[in-house]
């Protein structure tokens, strides 16, 4: 969608409000073009009718409609774009996480500055184009009306005309191209603070701080140029119609006045024209409304190209029947894959192993489909994965990552996500803290053990203990300010503590595939144990990424990748007998 379209789509955007603002502006441009003619129509009135005409009635109800259209006109300015901007938001941020995994290439702080201040900028649009077409309506209305009183001041007056016009058109083009890379240098400092933050830990022990302050702020003084040269803008702007108004008003009054000592015109006709020619040079109103008009552009030029990505396509298809059994046919992925094959039986443990950059997280994420192959397909019992819905493919498969990302407003939440407690939980075991193991699916927990397993996990707290405990997170979140209730921003976790979350989490999930990408790496090796033994017995299928042969070791099968390829797909044990093989775990 081009810049241009998205402004149209704010002013829609703006509804109701949108409409009300038209209807009050266009209310007080009308009151504002006609009340030097009544006004003039009043004088006249007191000088020859003897005060008895109803012109100045008429003047004060022009008066009270005006004023009634500057209040409402600002009710709606503000209403307006706040429903513009919350929509622009919504329509910016969904776009953004349904890209996904292919929205990485974008910084972090740049797009939170595009969804703050661009999306503001953007929400303008409907208060922004009513009112700049208001705005011309007073001057043209006052063209208009100089014409009707007289033919020669509307002559006057046009001559001065083409100044204005030059005014208006460079002040458009030169704001447009100064806001667009304002906005673009602040994109760039958010982005770098982003950074900065998120290794704020690294940043304090290299002792850094100060050279990242200076790398941070250094596009401040290309901002401050993009600032200053914006109010230059304005500002000559302004003064050429400050030096246009008086000139006009003069030139109009000077051939009013010989119309009025030649008799074709009154002295309120007279009072009227020296009115409209200020009206009709007055560009202040347009000036602010075409700098509106510009920050409008210039944020929705900032948020096109992110509106204009298309997220991955997804078909309509459901889970497919089966036991979760993977496989990659001919699968090709830039830049280290090949015309990968390799099947993962279904409810069966398949370690892949491999060398540091041999392509491991990228299989995890062509598993389930958070990366896109560049040629070849991946299969879901047999159903390509692009075939089936969004929703059927997140409630199949299931993650846990190395550095994983907690949401929702408790722990509880974190762990547990659109799953609810009164789903049924496969215990294999018992559910006491000391010895449990992770939630399983509704589809298979069919049998008595299952039943009383969920009863256990709902009267014991839910499926989030049950989860937790399968992945030794229950013990520290319990020392948490509020447990379980602990919001995930204000919970003080390691590094490993956070990865047993992650890991409590996937084991919530009621898919029948998890992949675990590098889901232990931080763990100490008791938990790793552990944790091996969770997954072990669990029954959904498991695509691990192992970097320990104790890990491979757990595995029913383990998957050597070589070479953008498999190279053999054998147990553990038998692998071992290879020499290169074990050179992996060294």
């Amino acid at each position: 969608m081009t810049a241009s379209g998205l402004v149209i789509r704010a002013i829609r955007d703006g509804g109701v409000w949108a409409s009300l603002l038209a209807v009050t502006s266009l209310v007080r441009a009308g009151a504002e073009t006609l009340l030097p003619a009544v006004l003039g129509r009043a004088v006249d009135g007191v000088l020859h009718d003897g005060g008895t005409s109803t012109w100045p009635l008429a003047y004060a109800a022009l008066v009270a409609a005006a004023m009634t259209g500057d209040v409402l006109t600002e009710l709606a300015v503000g209403t307006s774009a706040a429903a513009a901007t919350a929509r622009m938001r919504h329509r910016f941020v969904r776009r953004l996480l349904a890209l996904g995994p292919s929205a990485s290439g974008l910084a972090a702080g740049d797009v939170t500055s595009r969804a703050v201040t661009a999306t503001t900028d953007t929400g303008l649009a409907p208060s922004a184009v009513v009112l700049a077409v208001t705005a011309v309506l007073p001057p043209v209305g006052g063209m208009i009306a100089l014409l009707v009183l007289d033919p020669w001041l509307a002559l006057t007056f046009a001559l001065g005309l083409p100044v204005i016009v030059v005014v208006l058109n460079a002040f458009v083009r030169d704001t447009s191209a100064i806001v667009g890379r304002y906005l673009a240098v602040q994109g760039v400092i958010a982005a770098r603070l982003v950074e900065a933050l998120a290794g704020n830990r690294t940043v304090a022990a290299a002792g850094t701080a100060d050279r990242e302050t200076a790398r941070i702020l250094a596009p401040l003084p290309e901002l401050a140029a993009h600032g200053h040269r914006t109010w230059r803008v304005q500002a000559a702007t302004a003064g050429r119609g400050t030096l246009a108004l008086p000139l006009l008003q003069i030139a109009v009054l000077a051939v009013a006045g010989y119309e009025l000592a030649a008799g074709r015109l009154t002295a309120g006709g007279l009072l009227a024209a020296t009115q409209y020619a200020g009206l009709g040079a007055d560009i202040g109103p347009v000036i602010t409304q075409l700098g509106r008009l510009a920050r409008v552009r210039a944020g929705a030029a900032r948020l096109a190209p992110v509106l204009d990505r298309e997220p991955p396509a997804h078909g309509t298809a459901s889970p497919p029947e089966g036991p979760g059994r993977l496989e990659f046919r001919g699968v090709s992925a830039a830049p280290v894959l090949d015309g990968l094959d390799l099947a993962v039986p279904g409810g069966q443990a398949v370690a892949v192993v491999g060398r540091s950059g041999s392509g491991k997280s990228l299989l995890a994420a062509l598993a389930g489909r958070l990366a896109e192959p560049d040629t070849g397909e991946i299969l879901l019992d047999g159903v390509p994965l692009r075939d089936l819905s969004r929703t059927a493919l997140r409630q199949t498969v299931g993650y846990a990552f190395a550095r994983p990302a907690l949401f929702g407003a408790t722990i509880a939440e974190a762990i547990t996500g659109d799953v609810t407690t009164a789903d049924v939980v496969r215990v294999n075991g018992s559910t006491s803290s000391e010895k449990a193991a992770p939630a399983a699916h509704p589809a298979r927990a069919t049998d008595g053990e299952a039943v009383l397993a969920a009863r256990a996990a709902q009267a014991d707290g839910g499926e989030a203990i049950l989860a937790a405990r399968a992945a030794q997170a229950d013990g520290f979140i319990r020392r948490l300010p509020a447990g379980y209730a602990t919001p995930p921003d204000a919970a003080p976790l390691s590094g490993g503590e956070l990865q047993r979350l992650g890991l409590a989490r996937a084991f919530a999930h009621p898919g029948r595939v998890l992949i675990l990408d590098d889901a232990t790496s931080s763990l100490d090796t008791a938990t790793e144990v552990h944790i091996g033994d969770v997954l072990t017995r669990d029954p959904r299928t498991r695509l691990i990424i192992a970097h320990r042969a104790a890990t491979a070791a757990r595995a029913d099968l383990v998957a050597w990748l070589d070479g953008g390829r498999i190279r053999a797909c054998a147990p553990h044990r038998e692998l071992w007998a290879d020499p290169e093989y074990r050179e992996v775990f060294r």
